[in-house]
């Protein structure tokens, strides 16, 4: 800040320097006047000027202080008080332009609140002919064209699920409840919600629970495994697909292996990133990037650590590490 001080001023100050050297200049051309007296004006005005510049450092970069180091929540009672009418007309400017971008900002998140919301109710009301629409399909007689709309329908139903989870995902600290719940029956209950795929894929679930019971929200851990056994499903065919859940370390661990194309290497670090889709050729390009994605979020408010590893060619495993009732303590303490 001295530096910009300097930089600022630095017309007045040679015109200072220029000013004493040419009383030196005229001393010395002129016999009457005695040099060493100059001199002697010029040292002390030269003082004076140094001491009247730190006097006025201090003064005049106060506000310009604060203002450097302002910080983003536009709170201008942490901005030193204007005093020079310079600084006076910076200060109006800077509280005319935060209040405009305060204004801006309020009506921008009330629009997303409101857009929000709308999408929500579109959402809840769409299901009402979905919920139709399902209990029609499961009363054709055609078994092909059965499980082809069924299929359809499951599609629709998982991204309006997909969408309904995303909406709430900013706000799902609110709508958490930390339980005891019951794992095997939030699985068996998403792999019947995907059984007409499975079996047109000829896909099978072979289960093998050693921990039945996770400290987790029900509904949440829900859509995490719903997110993960549709994708193993997705890449997958005419396989089984593993689920086993064990302790270690304490930990109740899940994990769900597909046998289907797997994941390289370069591709595994990313496949936790919105939209990403993988720079294999998958045989389904209408992947959207967000299944995993919303996954990983959804884990973190619940404590729970995703992680997965794959083989090119020969599947992929997605391990859910769940917390214990200690982690949540200090969690909650925090």
């Amino acid at each position: 800040m001295m530096k910009a001080f300097f930089i600022e001023r630095r017309s007045w100050i040679a015109l200072f320097i220029l000013l004493q050297a040419l009383s030196i200049f005229i001393a010395y051309l002129d016999p009457v006047i005695p040099v060493r007296p100059v001199l002697y004006i010029v040292f002390l005005s030269s003082g004076l000027l140094i001491l009247f510049l730190l006097y006025r450092y201090q003064q005049e970069t106060r506000f310009y202080k604060s203002l450097r180091v302002w910080d983003s929540t536009l709170d201008r009672n942490s901005l030193a008080e204007a005093v020079s009418p310079f600084e006076k007309i910076i200060e109006e400017s800077i509280i005319a332009q935060t209040e405009k971008l305060k204004q801006e900002t309020s009506f921008s998140l009330k629009k997303v609140d409101e857009e929000k919301d709308e999408l929500l109710s579109w959402i809840h009301e769409v299901k009402t002919p979905l919920t139709a629409m399902q209990l029609i399909i499961e009363r054709l007689e055609d078994r092909n064209a059965k499980a082809s709309l069924h299929y359809e329908w499951l599609r629709i139903h998982l991204l309006l699920d997909q969408q309904l989870h995303q909406k709430r995902l900013p706000f799902m600290e609110n709508d958490l409840f930390i339980e005891n719940t019951d794992l095997k029956a939030v699985l068996f209950s998403e792999m019947k919600t995907l059984q007409s795929w499975c079996m047109q894929k000829g896909i099978g679930f072979d289960v093998d629970l050693k921990v039945t019971t996770v400290l987790s929200d029900t509904k949440w851990l829900a859509f995490i495994i719903r997110q993960l056994l549709t994708n193993g499903v997705k890449y997958s065919n005419s396989t089984d697909i593993e689920i086993r859940s064990f302790e270690r370390s304490g930990h109740a661990i899940l994990e769900i292996t597909d046998h289907g194309c797997g994941i390289s290497a370069r591709d595994l670090p990313r496949i936790f990133e919105k939209g990403f889709t993988s720079t294999m050729k998958h045989y389904d390009n209408k992947a959207t990037g967000m299944g995993l994605y919303l996954a990983k979020k959804a884990a973190g408010p619940l404590n729970i650590t995703i992680d997965a590893r794959s083989m090119p060619g020969k599947g992929s495993t997605f391990s859910l590490v769940f917390p214990t009732r200690n982690d949540f303590t200090k969690l909650a303490g925090m």
